[in-house]
C-alpha cells in the first residue's frame, strides 16, 4: 500500500528538522560502539570486578567471546505490573546460556506507581522520575560490561525513561521485555460509578476500597488503557517487542516462552554478526512517527505527548505537537479500549490487539512497513499473534477481521475518521485535549472560569457546591518547574459528577491528566506554563474560556486591550516534604511541555 501522503510529509519534515542532530546522534553512537568503553578495553582489575560474582558465567564473560546482556530492571514488589519480574534475570540468564551468552543486572532503576501516587504531594516527583530513571539506567550501562540489553519496564515514566537513558548507549542491540497486564477484574464503569457516588457522599469508604480491589487485584499491569499500555503499544509499532508480546498475562508458558523468544533474538543480532540491529538505528524518525500513529489509532495516552518528544530528542529527533496534531487529522481511531469504550486491554488482545492494529494501518498506508525492527524482516513482521503450539511457541497471522467490533475496527469503518489528540491554541496557549473518550456534543464548552492553584481546592470547591454550574475548572502552577508537573486525575470523579448533573464542565491546566483520562474534557499541558508567566496567569475568576477540540480553541473571552495590560497572578512557593525538595534542579532547569518537560536532556543541549 503506498504510504499516506500526510504520512509521508510530516516524516519528511522531521527528518528535515531533525538532519544536524540525528547526524551528531549517530556519529556518538558510531564513537560509542568503536573507541568507547567496552569489555575488550577494560584492564584487569576492571574486568574482575566485572564478573567476580558472576558463578558459572565467569569463564564465559572473562573470555569476552559471547554476548554478554546488560539487563535493567524496574522490578519492585509494590508496582503490580513491575512485581513479575522479581524472577526474570534468573529466567534470561538461562535463556542466553542457551544461546552461548550470558547476562548480569547491570542495575535497577525506580519504578513509581501514579496510581499510588494520583492526588498525593508525591505525585509532583513523578514526571522527573523520568529523568532519574533515565540517569539510572545510564549509570548501570556505563560499566562498558555489555554487547547487548535487556530492558524490564512497563508503567508511565519507566518505558520512557529506560529508552531514553539506553538511547545514549544507541550501539548496543536493545529489547523491551514486557510482563504483561492482570487479568480483567471489576468492570470499569461500576469502578467509576462506585467513585463518583463516594465524590458525592452517597456510598462510605469501604464500598470504595472494596470496588478499587476488586479492579486493581493481582500481578500484572493494570488494565485499563492509560499510559502503561500505550508504552507497549508504541514499543510494538516501533518494532522494539516481540511480535505480540505486549498483553500476554503474567504466569503463563506462552508469557515465558516469549521472554525466551526476546533474549535469543537479542543474541542474533549484536555487533559481531550480519544482522546487527543497535538500539539507535531501530529508533529512526520512521519509527517515532509509527508511535504517534499508533497512539492516535488506538486513543492513547496524553502523557505520550511529552514523553515521545522527549525520546525522540534523545535519539537526535525534533518531534513537536503541531506533527502529532496533523497526523491526528488524518488516522481514524479504530480502537475503542476503556477509557474510550467499556472493553479494557484484556478484552482489546483477545479482539486481535496489537497484531490486528498493525496490519490494519500497514495496509492503509498508515504506517511506516519498513522500519529496523528488532526480530527482522519490516514491521509486517510483527502483525502476528504468539500462540502456544503444544510445548512450541509460534506465530500465526493478524486476524483479518476483528473479532470484536466494540473494541476494535477496521480503518474502513473506524469508531471516528480523525486520530483521540487534538491541539488546542490561542490567547493561553498550546494545549492538548484527548477527545476520544469525550462525547461530541461536549467538545466545546464557554463558561466562565473557576481558577485554583492545585487539586485540593477544587475538591473543597466541589464539596461546598461552588462548583455545581457551567464551569471551565483553571488549575494553574502545575506545569514542570512550578511543581513537576503532577497527574491530576483525582479531579475525574467531582469533575465527572458535576458534568451528569447536566453542567457544560472542562478542565484547562498546565499539568497532566492521568492516561486514563475520561469523558471530562481536558485541555492539558498548557504552554508556555503560568510558572514562566504563561497566560494562564492572567485568569480571573469569572473570564470566560472557550474550549474547543473541533475549531483547537483554547481562549479566554476577555476584550484584547484588557488582556494585554493584565498583570501575572502570584505564584505560590514550592512546597517541601515527600523529597520535593531534592527535585527542585530538575525543576527549574526543565525544558517546556511541549519538548518534553525534561531538566536532564536540556542541560545536555538535546
Amino acid at each position: 500500500m503506498t504510504l499516506h501522503p500526510v504520512l509521508a510529509r510530516v516524516t519528511d519534515r522531521i527528518v528535515e528538522r531533525s538532519r544536524d542532530s540525528r547526524r551528531r546522534y549517530l556519529d556518538l553512537i558510531e564513537r560509542q560502539r568503536d573507541a568507547g568503553v567496552n569489555r575488550p578495553k577494560l584492564s584487569c582489575g576492571n574486568l574482575a570486578h566485572g564478573f567476580a560474582a558472576s558463578g558459572e558465567d565467569k569463564p564465559a564473560i572473562r573470555g569476552g567471546e559471547a554476548m554478554n546482556i546488560g539487563i535493567v530492571t524496574a522490578y519492585n514488589d509494590m508496582l503490580s505490573a513491575h512485581q513479575p519480574y522479581g524472577r526474570y534475570p534468573e529466567q534470561i540468564k538461562i535463556f542466553a546460556r542457551e544461546k552461548g551468552a550470558t547476562a548480569q543486572v547491570a542495575g535497577g532503576v525506580p519504578a513509581m506507581c501514579d496510581g499510588v501516587t494520583q492526588g498525593q504531594d508525591s505525585m509532583e516527583l513523578s514526571l522527573f522520575s523520568r529523568d532519574v530513571i533515565a540517569m539510572s539506567a545510564a549509570v548501570g550501562l556505563s560499566h562498558g560490561m555489555f554487547e547487548g540489553a535487556a530492558l524490564l519496564g512497563i508503567c508511565d515514566k519507566i518505558v520512557p525513561g529506560l529508552l531514553i537513558g539506553t538511547l545514549r548507549f544507541g550501539h548496543l542491540p536493545t529489547i523491551l521485555i514486557p510482563a504483561g497486564p492482570m487479568p480483567s477484574g471489576l468492570a470499569n464503569k461500576e469502578k467509576i460509578r462506585v467513585r463518583q457516588l463516594y465524590a458525592e457522599g452517597k456510598v462510605g469508604e469501604d464500598a470504595l476500597m472494596d470496588a478499587e480491589s476488586a479492579s486493581y487485584h493481582g500481578a500484572g499491569t493494570c488494565t485499563f488503557y492509560g499510559t502503561a499500555n500505550s508504552n507497549q503499544m508504541m514499543m510494538e509499532m516501533m518494532g522494539l517487542h516481540m511480535p505480540g508480546s505486549s498483553f500476554v498475562n503474567p504466569g503463563n508458558k506462552l508469557r515465558q516462552e516469549l521472554t525466551r523468544a526476546a533474549i535469543h533474538r537479542l543474541t542474533e543480532i549484536g555487533w559481531r554478526g550480519e544482522d546487527y540491529r543497535p538500539l539507535g538505528h531501530c529508533v529512526d524518525e520512521k519509527a517515532i512517527v509509527n508511535a504517534v500513529v499508533g497512539l492516535l489509532a488506538t486513543g492513547g495516552s496524553t502523557n505520550h505527548v511529552i514523553h515521545l518528544p522527549a525520546i525522540a530528542r534523545a535519539a537526535g529527533i525534533q518531534l513537536d505537537w503541531d506533527d502529532m496534531d496533523e497526523l491526528s487529522n488524518v488516522v481514524p481511531l479504530i480502537a475503542s479500549v476503556y477509557p474510550n469504550g467499556s472493553g479494557d486491554i484484556n478484552y482489546f488482545h483477545a479482539a486481535g490487539g496489537m497484531p490486528y492494529v498493525i496490519r490494519e494501518l500497514l495496509e492503509a498506508g498508515l504506517a511506516h512497513g519498513d522500519i529496523r525492527t528488532v526480530y527482522g524482516g519490516s514491521l509486517a513482521d510483527g502483525a502476528q499473534e504468539p500462540v502456544m503450539d503444544g510445548q512450541e511457541l509460534v506465530w500465526t497471522p493478524a486476524a483479518r477481521e476483528s473479532r470484536d467490533e466494540t473494541l476494535l475496527a477496521p480503518v474502513s469503518a473506524p469508531f471516528q475518521p480523525n486520530g483521540g489528540l487534538a491541539l488546542l491554541k490561542g490567547n493561553l496557549g498550546r494545549a492538548t485535549m484527548k477527545v476520544s473518550a469525550v462525547a461530541p456534543e461536549r467538545r466545546t464548552i464557554e463558561a466562565p472560569c473557576a481558577v485554583f492553584s492545585n487539586q485540593h481546592q477544587v475538591i473543597e470547591a466541589f464539596k461546598n457546591g461552588a462548583l455545581d454550574r457551567d464551569v471551565v475548572v483553571v488549575v494553574r502552577f502545575q506545569g514542570p518547574a512550578a511543581n513537576g508537573m503532577p497527574e491530576l486525575h483525582k479531579l475525574t470523579p467531582p469533575l465527572g459528577v458535576v458534568q451528569d448533573r447536566g453542567h457544560r464542565v472542562a478542565l484547562v491546566t498546565d499539568g497532566r491528566m492521568s492516561g486514563a483520562s475520561g469523558k471530562v474534557p481536558c485541555a492539558i499541558h498548557v504552554s508556555p506554563e503560568a510558572w514562566h508567566d504563561g497566560p494562564l496567569g492572567k485568569l480571573r475568576d469569572g473570564d470566560v474560556v472557550r474550549v474547543c477540540a473541533e475549531t483547537g480553541t483554547l481562549a479566554a473571552l476577555v476584550e484584547e486591550a484588557e488582556w494585554a495590560v493584565r498583570e501575572q497572578a502570584s505564584a505560590p512557593p514550592p512546597a517541601l516534604g515527600t523529597g520535593r525538595e531534592l527535585f527542585a534542579m530538575l525543576r527549574h532547569h526543565s525544558d517546556p511541555a511541549e519538548k518534553g518537560g525534561s531538566a536532564m536532556l536540556a542541560e545536555a543541549g538535546l
